[in-house]
């Protein structure tokens, strides 16, 4: 198994005030990452915007490719498209500054509670883990 990774940034970009509410709302965001061959990939993900930290937060299980990708190139990028106008949207480039252990499941319920409005048991919360992706920068069009 990978350790667990830090690797913390100063300052970090700030999503523009027109935008925000992309980051604010239960939408999925089109996360990409990179293989080790060198080719994107990209998943549908939920999250959740911390904006008194100025971070993103995922969930993941150390078990899939995306936590092997992360370990060789912490660089991400995301999209995320407003539903009410498919033209509207915000990308999110930055880099994961951390995974740490979610061994309880305790951050998957809370995007459970977000996306569903319930929350059930998490079966692999043994192998979870949390991505805080530091922001480098915004794109916002729409």
């Amino acid at each position: 198994m990978l350790a667990p990774m830090d690797t913390r940034q100063n300052a970090a970009a700030r999503p523009p005030e027109s935008h925000l509410d992309l980051l604010e709302r239960p939408l999925f965001a089109h996360f990409a990452t990179v293989a080790r061959d060198g080719s994107p990939r990209v998943n549908p993900m939920w999250f959740l915007w911390d904006s008194d930290a100025g971070v993103l937060k995922l969930t993941h299980t150390n078990q899939r490719h995306n936590y092997r990708y992360l370990q060789a190139n912490p660089k991400v990028a995301l999209s995320i498209v407003d539903p009410n106008d498919g033209y509207r949207y915000l990308q999110l480039r930055g880099e994961v500054e951390q995974i740490a252990p979610d061994p309880t499941g305790a951050f998957y319920n809370t995007l459970q509670q977000r996306y569903r409005g319930r929350t059930t048991e998490v079966k692999d919360r043994d192998v979870r883990v949390v991505f805080t992706i530091r922001p480098t920068g915004f794109k916002a069009r729409g």
